[in-house]
């Protein structure tokens, strides 16, 4: 029998038995988490004070303000899980977290609009370092039969994250200027990293390709596509910059698809969405995000400006969104899978439709019925469709799984803050809402059809 190396055996003896302050790790897991997930929801507070500010932003450029973070967030989530596979989980969460401070510091500093989502992009890209490396540091610190608790508390501290944002937000925008907002997380970073660096342990490396050309290509393919939407209504739709945008956009994404079925081992393989779950999932939770995040942008517009709510007040205001949200999501297990997900893509519909009649008449007990059905669709069928995406993959991939499920989120929630801003900028925030919910409907149609296709 061959010897077992004491070191090998070291190792596998700590993993049965967890990392004895695993409990500690996991809060400050959830709290990067939190951190990095709540400043996509946050950002939509001060917009109202921001489009009246010294920078004087113009509309397609308040959309990139909100969208530069959650698109490079987006783009390379999977990418930096690899990352930190490589390179070392803590290492790349601690790189991630000064990379997300040093964009909030540009952010905090900017003089003009540019240099602001210039500051936003790169808060984004320590965001996506933080999100994979806080997951597999939570998964590794606890024992085989623990885990699922790991993975439940790190789920919920995302799904918690945007009701914080928005109370954050608010606080904030209540009594402090705008720049303030990217000013806060600065410290909450510094104090993030000390508490890594002090409690997170080190973990083995494994080999993980990182097809940086891979995600290159997804980043400016997506780019040019909010490009071509967000500047739509201020360029003139036939505009060379919007048409050259859409032109470019295409071109980018046949070049991504023709890179990644050459590639070894690429970032994300095309032939992967031949498995119905993984394309009803993906398209689910993308659709879903799409109307969660329209309904983020232009909340705090409509709260603050046309029903005269303090910052403050318009952040508590969103909380009737969360109640169902949470309660549900721990419900849906017990419902059939395509009653969830049908009951769920239908409130969202309805949800979006009760907000498009909003206006300065409407109370807020009728505007808030409007929050506790999106509320209750998110937590309907989120779960499912999430778990859809781990199930149509083997277990070996299912770090895979979990980065395709965060990207497939934040790009499903950037395309609903352009799509609501560019609609609502010239058709009004009635259209907006009519637009959204046209498209939630028809993506969730074909969500319906890829569930069916799959085995339960």
């Amino acid at each position: 029998m061959p010897a077992i190396d004491p070191k090998t055996q070291e190792t596998h003896d700590a993993q049965e038995a967890g990392h004895p302050a695993r409990a500690r790790i996991l809060a400050v897991m959830a709290a990067a988490v939190v951190l990095a997930v709540s400043l996509v929801a946050a950002v939509n507070l001060a917009i109202p004070t921001l489009a009246a500010g010294e920078l004087h932003p113009t509309q397609a450029q308040i959309l990139w303000v909100v969208d530069a973070y959650v698109i490079v967030f987006a783009c390379l989530l999977i990418p930096a899980g690899a990352a930190g596979d490589r390179f070392g989980r803590k290492g790349v969460m601690l790189a991630g977290l000064g990379v997300f401070a040093l964009g909030c510091l540009v952010a905090t500093l900017a003089q003009d609009v540019a240099v602001l989502i210039a500051g936003r992009a790169l808060s984004g890209a320590g965001a996506a370092m933080v999100m994979p490396a806080s997951l597999a540091i939570s998964v590794g610190v606890y024992p085989p039969r623990q885990r699922g608790h790991a993975v439940a508390t790190w789920t919920a501290a995302t799904g918690a994250a945007g009701v914080i944002g928005n109370l954050g937000g608010g606080a904030v925008m209540q009594w402090l200027p705008w720049r303030a907002l990217f000013a806060v997380p600065i410290g909450l970073a510094a104090v993030l990293v000390l508490l890594v660096a002090l409690s997170a342990p080190r973990m083995p490396r494994h080999h993980a390709d990182l097809d940086l050309a891979g995600a290159g290509l997804l980043t400016v393919a997506s780019v040019a596509l909010l490009s071509g939407i967000i500047q739509g209504p201020e360029a003139g739709w036939g505009s060379g910059l919007v048409l050259g945008s859409f032109a470019a956009a295409i071109v980018l994404f046949a070049v991504f698809v023709g890179h990644q079925l050459r590639a070894a081992r690429p970032l994300l393989d095309p032939r992967l969405f031949r498995l119905p779950r993984l394309r009803a999932g993906t398209l689910g939770v993308a659709v879903m995000f799409f109307g969660l995040f329209a309904l983020f942008f232009v909340n705090a517009r409509y709260l603050q400006s046309v029903k005269g709510f303090s910052p403050l007040l318009t952040g508590v205001a969103i909380v009737p969104l969360a109640i169902p949200m949470i309660v549900l999501s721990r419900l849906s297990a017990r419902f059939d899978r395509r009653v969830a997900v049908i009951a769920g893509l239908a409130g969202n519909v309805l949800g979006l439709l009760m907000l498009s009649l909003a206006d300065a008449a409407m109370p807020y007990a009728l505007y808030a019925v409007g929050l506790l059905v999106m509320g209750a669709s998110m937590g309907l069928c989120l779960p499912v469709l999430s778990h859809e995406i781990m199930a149509a993959l083997p277990r070996e991939r299912a770090g895979l799984g979990s980065g395709l499920n965060s990207a497939t989120r934040e790009l499903g929630s950037a395309l609903g803050v352009a799509v609501m801003g560019t609609v609502t900028a010239t058709h009004g925030m009635a259209a907006g809402y009519r637009v959204v919910a046209a498209v939630v409907l028809v993506g969730g149609l074909v969500t319906l059809t890829g569930l069916r296709d799959s085995a339960p």
